[in-house]
């Protein structure tokens, strides 16, 4: 994590220009902090199975996170989640303005992609790796995930819906960050496949999680705004505190369950963050 932060420090965009506030508006909420989930998941692979290839991967952990931040920037505009506060800060619409907010996600968006291009990997690999990230962030993944999202507030969905809805707008970015880098060390398709699979049913966990956080914490305990998730289709609105909290317990169970599974390299890599996360919501 140490080693990723200071890779992600040293590296945030630079982009000088007569523009007051630009370079600081791509920066700020990339060195706010954050879990650094994604980018931590995709670094324990390649830590597990080849560690002469980590340094390499960093430029792509970084893109994860960039990609990442980049959505966040945009489901805090005032046309999606109207938030005030990311990260323990003020939202980039409310440190600057909602121009600023929209450019700046914008470029993170197509500077993720850039720093796959630039990093030192073979090239059919970091040509999968965009194609995944393309894949699973874009029109058939978060984005739609997004769409469903807005369209349909104050429209209930059912549970499979909702689940529908998760599984494109956060599980899909969880699961490819695992396949991603499972793809920089080599793995076989059935293990890679393996792996997303995990990674759709951690990110479900961890978005049951985050609705649990949003009806259980403060915005300054959670580090991000709260209690705006009336009008959403949350499982909270759907299930409920207390059954919500079942979804997450069984969810959690049965990960574990497949996480021993795991070949001993992949277990001990991954444990530090299973054993954070996996019961984040009690």
């Amino acid at each position: 994590m140490q080693r990723f932060e200071q890779y992600l420090q040293d590296n945030l965009p630079k982009v000088p220009s007569f523009h007051p506030v630009y370079e600081d508006a791509l920066g700020v909420m990339l060195s706010a902090g954050g879990k650094r989930f994604r980018p931590m998941l995709l670094l324990s692979v390649v830590d597990a199975y080849d560690p002469m290839l980590y340094n390499g991967a960093l430029p792509v952990a970084m893109a994860l996170e960039m990609f990442h931040t980049y959505s966040l920037i945009h489901d805090d505009l005032p046309a999606m989640d109207n938030a005030d506060l990311r990260r323990g800060q003020l939202t980039l619409h409310k440190r600057y303005d909602e121009t600023t907010a929209i450019l700046a996600g914008d470029a993170l968006n197509s500077d993720a992609f850039f720093l796959i291009a630039k990093a030192p990997l073979r090239e059919d690999v970091k040509i999968k790796l965009v194609e995944l990230l393309a894949r699973d962030g874009g029109s058939r993944g978060m984005v739609l995930g997004q769409a469903i999202d807005c369209y349909f507030e104050n429209k209930p969905l059912d549970l499979e819906q909702v689940k529908i809805l998760h599984t494109n707008k956060t599980a899909k970015l969880i699961a490819v960050s695992l396949q991603m880098g499972a793809v920089i060390v080599g793995l076989e398709a059935e293990v890679q496949n393996e792996l997303y699979c995990f990674g759709i049913d951690l990110g479900l966990l961890f978005q049951i999680q985050d609705d649990i956080i949003d009806e259980t914490q403060s915005a300054e305990e959670a580090g991000k705004t709260t209690g705006n998730d009336s009008d959403k289709n949350s499982f909270i609105n759907l299930l409920g505190l207390a059954r919500s909290v079942e979804e997450a317990d069984t969810l959690a169970k049965d990960l574990q369950r497949r996480f021993e599974t795991f070949d001993v390299k992949l277990q001990t890599a991954l444990q530090p963050l299973i054993t954070k996360y996996l019961h984040r919501h009690k």
